[in-house]
């Protein structure tokens, strides 16, 4: 018996007037979605909790069956894992993007347009790390590209350990009881970061970010990649925007131990993959996507039926639909999601048999078109396969047509591993009394 664990990121959304008022996954082409929804349960699940926005990290960590408020240590952490960076407690670890910087710190784009190369950031990065020396206390720095916009930033005192009590300088998040959560309606100025106690290590834990942002915009203003760009009428990546700081290392069960299997995870993302290794996957970076999304849902699917023979359960992450869902671009993220549906689960339903694999689909959270940011809406979920109760309430696989079913409102992710785990056992006994 297999265990194949889909999380397809930013896929949940919410009615769209140009759509018919349906949803970009109501409105999609997805027949082999809509089967396994047919034959088996679905519901729908807030991925963190009602009312909580979530970043990526916070709600696959809920996902995995870890409560995010008391397992999470920070974005940054968890980012520092997965671009392979050694941490210790007492050093001071922050997601950040390359972003466009104006006149008066006003944030022209968060993610320099989208078009910054992983090459682009290589560069920028190795400018940084050879001509940046922090002074305003004894500490160095590792900063770390990962893919595109998306980097690290991990400073490590020489002396005293350094405190992630500081506040964010990108304005579009803030932090709620120790996780990162979107913000709407923000005023897109750089923010500078401040301690959120009178500690000596949260002053200068944020004296040290401030100081880093300011001598790397300097260096950056005025590259000779960032005057090419702006000659090609590109945006410049002439700074950092840091959140999420974390500066202990977090105390996660091993998933392995705690349901005794053998889980592997498959992501996108150097944050899933981070968050895998953390909790004792054994985890792997996919191939970046590239504008061949048919080759790159194949190279998927492969990846996946490699990995299964070693492994009894699977956790794939696949990025997809939340990049056009931030752009508000609903054509593309309906576009996306069918081809998730044909490329990937098409191949794939044709190499397993539904008889011995358990199939769980959801998502991370929804990224609504109409907002371009992460909310609480509650997302889509299908369990199929196995000797998994049929559920006929559900038609298709979609927000709409899950509310249906039996599955009903799970109020927090973190209760949907205990579920599925329960579930596989189950189906693993009942598989080896048919031998």
């Amino acid at each position: 018996m297999k265990l194949l664990y889909i999380v397809i990121d930013g896929m949940g959304d919410l009615p769209i007037e140009a759509l018919g008022n349906k949803t970009p996954l109501e409105a999609a082409q997805t027949p082999n979605l809509d089967l396994l929804a047919q034959i088996g349960q679905t519901g729908l699940m807030y991925t963190v909790g009602q009312g909580i926005a979530p970043e990526s990290d916070a709600a696959v960590i809920s996902l995995l069956g870890y409560d995010p408020f008391k397992y999470s240590p920070g974005r940054g952490v968890i980012e520092a894992a997965g671009a392979g960076l050694k941490m210790k407690d007492g050093d001071l670890a922050l997601r950040c993007n390359f972003a466009t910087l104006g006149k008066d710190k006003a944030i022209i784009d968060r993610r320099v347009g989208r078009d910054l190369t992983t090459e682009e950031a290589i560069k920028l990065t190795e400018a940084v790390n050879k001509e940046v020396k922090l002074t305003s206390y004894p500490a160095e720095f590792e900063f770390k590209n990962t893919l595109g916009h998306r980097a690290v930033l991990l400073i490590k005192s020489k002396s005293r350990p350094l405190s992630s009590r500081i506040t964010n300088s990108d304005p579009a998040y803030t932090i709620v009881n120790g996780i990162g959560v979107a913000l709407t309606n923000v005023d897109m100025v750089l923010k500078t970061a401040q301690p959120e106690d009178n500690t000596e290590a949260a002053k200068v834990s944020a004296n040290l970010v401030n100081e880093f942002i300011e001598k790397s915009h300097i260096l950056w203003e005025n590259h000779p990649l960032n005057i090419q760009r702006a000659k090609e009428g590109r945006l410049k990546a002439n700074v950092i925007l840091t959140r999420d700081a974390g500066h202990l290392l977090p105390k996660f069960f091993n998933i392995n131990q705690q349901y005794n299997v053998n889980f592997a995870c498959l992501a996108d993302m150097h944050t899933e993959r981070g968050i895998a290794q953390l909790v004792g996957m054994d985890a792997s970076l996919l191939p970046p996507p590239t504008a061949n999304l048919h080759n790159d849902l194949e190279i998927r699917v492969k990846a996946l039926l490699q990995a299964l023979p070693q492994h009894d359960c699977i956790y794939i992450h696949l990025k997809g639909p939340d990049e056009p869902g931030h752009d508000g671009n609903y054509k593309l993220k309906t576009e996306l999601i069918a081809a998730i549906d044909k490329y990937f689960f098409g191949p794939l339903l044709k190499q397993i048999t539904l008889t011995d694999t358990l199939i769980c689909v959801t998502s991370d959270h929804a990224t609504p078109c109409a907002k371009k940011i992460h909310t609480d809406t509650p997302v889509a979920l299908l369990i199929a396969g196995g000797k998994t109760n049929h559920n006929s309430n559900s038609t298709k696989f979609s927000e709409n047509e899950c509310a249906k079913g039996n599955l009903g409102l799970i109020k927090h992710g973190y209760e949907l591993m205990p579920k599925l785990m329960e579930l596989f056992k189950n189906n693993q006994n009942v598989h080896q009394h048919c031998y």
